[in-house]
C-alpha cells in the first residue's frame, strides 16, 4: 500500500503559497497557485495532488490539517445534502471542497491526521518541501 504525507504553506498567510506530496521520504508532487493564497487552500491542494498521484490504488494520506480531514470525511456530507451551504454562511474554499470530496469518496484512500511540527519525520519533510514549493521549486 502507498503512503503519502501532504502539507501546504503560505507566507505571509495569505500570501505566496506552495504544497508538497511526499512518498517514501521523497517529494513526488510540488505545486502552488498563482497570486495570493492561504495555508488552508494549499493543504487542500496537496490532498488533491496525492489522490491524483495514486491513480486509484489503495493508499493512506497523512495530513496535519484537521480542518481538511473534517471537511472531507464529516462536514461536506451535510453541506452537499443541503446544496453546498452551511448554517453559518458561505463555505470558504468551496472550489477545493467540491474538487477534493468526490476524488476522495471515489478513491481507495484513507485520510489520517498527524500532529504537525511534532516528531513525525515525514510530516516535517512535507512541511519543508511545501515551503520550497512556495519559493518556486519544482520537481
Amino acid at each position: 500500500m502507498t503512503t503519502y504525507y501532504t502539507d501546504g504553506s503560505a507566507s505571509p498567510n495569505p500570501g505566496p503559497g506552495g504544497f508538497a506530496v511526499i512518498q517514501d521520504g521523497k517529494p513526488v508532487v510540488l505545486g502552488s497557485e498563482p497570486g495570493e493564497t492561504t495555508n488552508i487552500r494549499m493543504e487542500g491542494k496537496a490532498i488533491i495532488a496525492a489522490l491524483e498521484h495514486v491513480g486509484g490504488k489503495k493508499c493512506t494520506i497523512y495530513t496535519d490539517s484537521q480542518f481538511w480531514v473534517n471537511v472531507i470525511t464529516v462536514w461536506s456530507l451535510t453541506w452537499e445534502k443541503n446544496g453546498w451551504v452551511k448554517k453559518g454562511g458561505e463555505i470558504k474554499n468551496i472550489d477545493i471542497v467540491k474538487e477534493v470530496c468526490p476524488l476522495y469518496r471515489n478513491s481507495n484512500a484513507t485520510l489520517e491526521w498527524v500532529r504537525g511540527h511534532a516528531d513525525d519525520e515525514s510530516n516535517i519533510l512535507a512541511d519543508e518541501w511545501a515551503n520550497r514549493a512556495r519559493g518556486g521549486e519544482r520537481l
